[in-house]
């Protein structure tokens, strides 16, 4: 009976070294990427850096379009699986919608880079 605390101590050990190893991802990394299903964006507004790409990936049933609301960018209709990605270069906000059902909305908020990505 005392070998199965040891064993799960050392399992319990084992995978929390394996987390540790594993680049962590910032939340800047995980807000690149929209999904479209159900007739909703996700996330609805997110911030990022300038100069991020973002992407949009239809994983609904029914084609979708992303149309910014100052025709900055527009994407061909998406069928299910299709993606359209922008790279947002100037701070701002960034209003978008589905022109095929405008009652779907977004925004992203693009903030200036920091750092030593900071344009000079």
């Amino acid at each position: 009976m005392a070998r199965k605390p040891c064993v799960a101590i050392a399992l319990a050990a084992a995978v929390l070294a394996a987390a540790a190893a594993l680049p962590a991802r910032s939340a800047q990394a995980a807000d690149t990427e929209v999904l479209i299903d159900q007739f909703t964006f996700t996330p609805q507004r997110f911030t990022v850096k300038a100069g991020t790409t973002v992407t949009w990936t239809n994983e609904d049933d029914v084609p979708h379009t992303i149309a910014s609301s100052s025709k900055l960018f527009k994407s061909k209709a998406l069928d299910t699986g299709d993606k359209f990605s922008f790279t947002f270069t100037t701070p701002g906000t960034y209003e978008y919608f589905c022109s095929l059902h405008p009652h779907m909305t977004g925004a992203v908020v693009v903030e200036a880079a920091s750092g030593s990505n900071a344009a000079r």
